[in-house]
């Protein structure tokens, strides 16, 4: 089993507390978001990992040389940033092993059972991916009809190519298990977004499920106010970790 965290990002919605430090390495309770996301993955069982890298890339590149995690780290770089879409088509060549694989945004602390996660996208037979989702306040939602992906609502605009018109929406975590399978399906090229692709797909009949996440602690720490609430909350983000 293998994991692709994502790490290429400017953090611009942080300020300050990244014009000198990417925002994967900024920390919660001393420990890097990276180290976080590394760690947890590798509790659900993660064999291998991938890194996207662009802003800053050195220095994530020597902290992982710098720490041993006891499975191999290979960094997947971009000489331009290629947005999620275009970071996971950059990556295939690490990730082609025939297994699903997880995805993992590094700016966002959650509690949600990665292996109850990718169990399910394997009871989910013929699911092209999974996708770690709730309900909470956000400006974009995914739709999803019976559990499967039906469209998007952004800032109240509705797209949705559900059959019957009932649809639940959901925020998505960043976290998500996907068939490699996906990479044969990728028309896209240069920088996009992985939502547009799994919208795409999923119009074109693919089967990207819903996998309701509420009953697990989740935080997006993006930007500056939740990254501080993060901070603050360290012990508990940190104590499975121990």
């Amino acid at each position: 089993m293998q994991a692709l965290i994502f790490s290429a990002g400017f953090g611009k919605r942080l300020g300050p507390l990244t014009e000198k430090t990417p925002k994967p390495l900024l920390t919660v309770g001393g420990v890097s978001l990276l180290e976080i996301a590394i760690r947890r993955l590798i509790k659900a069982r993660v064999s291998s990992i991938v890194i996207n890298t662009h802003y800053k890339a050195d220095q994530i590149k020597d902290f992982i040389s710098q720490k041993s995690f006891g499975v191999p780290i290979r960094v997947s770089h971009e000489e331009e940033i290629l947005e999620t879409g275009g970071g996971l088509k950059n990556a295939a060549r690490f990730l082609e092993d025939g297994a699903p694989f997880f995805i993992h945004n590094a700016d966002v602390l959650s509690r949600v059972d990665l292996k109850s996660l990718y169990q399910f996208h394997l009871d989910s037979k013929g699911a092209l991916a999974t996708l770690s989702v709730r309900q909470r306040l956000s400006s974009r939602f995914l739709l999803f009809e019976e559990g499967r992906l039906c469209g998007y609502q952004k800032e109240g605009k509705t797209r949705s190519f559900s059959k019957s018109g009932e649809f639940k929406a959901l925020a998505f975590d960043g976290i998500h298990v996907v068939s490699p399978r996906i990479f044969s399906k990728i028309k896209e090229v240069g920088k996009f977004s992985i939502i547009d692709l799994y919208l795409r797909l999923a119009e074109e009949g693919e089967n990207i499920q819903a996998f309701l996440a509420d009953s697990f602690a989740w935080r997006d720490v993006g930007n500056s106010e939740d990254f501080l609430k993060g901070g603050q909350e360290a012990p508990f983000w940190l104590e499975e970790l121990s």
